[in-house]
């Protein structure tokens, strides 16, 4: 279970893919995931962890709750 704080790239892929997200796939300037209707973009590797703030973006985006995030 992986909790509502700064998080790697890498995990963060692997904890999308447990909630039924498939990708990433190449875009334009970003890389992407989609589930069924869900599309979204996510951060390019970089160094560092992802941010508290951009994961809740993202987990907004991707229509996630906070509980279901947390249960993976």
């Amino acid at each position: 279970m992986p909790p509502l704080g700064p998080i790697k790239r890498r995990d963060l892929i692997a904890s999308l893919k447990k909630l039924g997200f498939s990708g990433p796939y190449s875009g334009g300037k970003h890389e992407f995931m989609d589930r069924e209707d869900v599309t979204m973009t996510i951060p390019n590797p970089h160094r560092g962890d992802i941010s508290l703030a951009l994961l809740k973006v993202i987990l907004r985006q991707a229509g996630i709750s906070r509980k279901a995030w947390e249960r993976v």
